[in-house]
């Protein structure tokens, strides 16, 4: 029952994230695959691969859409994850904390190479 789950006795609306986290993450790999089969990086077909993709592809509006607020919603549940972490003292745990930590800046670091760079 519901009753003998191995819960905090603190849970709340910020146990969410975690689950978010990895709800957007699952969109974000989707939709960057199925944009990827459609785009192409040259620099003089990359405006018109991206309109092929809006105008073209069943839903592909949808998708670039999807991607692009994705990354964002992706970001703001990763930071409440760690705020709610924060909040609660789980720093405390400096081995799970220190996993973590690397993998915000493991993130980070894929976004910083993939939006920011090319």
């Amino acid at each position: 029952s519901f009753i003998d789950l191995p819960a905090p006795s603190n849970i709340s609306s910020w146990w969410n994230f975690g689950s978010l986290l990895g709800l957007c993450l699952v969109i974000q790999i989707l939709t960057g695959l199925f944009l990827a089969m459609h785009y192409t990086s040259d620099t003089m077909t990359a405006f018109s691969s991206v309109t092929h993709i809006c105008r073209d592809v069943n839903y592909g509006w949808l998708i670039r859409y999807l991607h692009a607020n994705g990354a964002s919603m992706f970001f703001i549940c990763l930071f409440l994850h760690v705020g709610r972490g924060l909040y609660y003292g789980s720093y405390l745990f400096l081995e799970t904390w220190n996993i973590g930590v690397l993998l915000l800046f493991a993130v980070m670091a894929t976004a910083f190479m993939g939006y920011v760079l090319p």
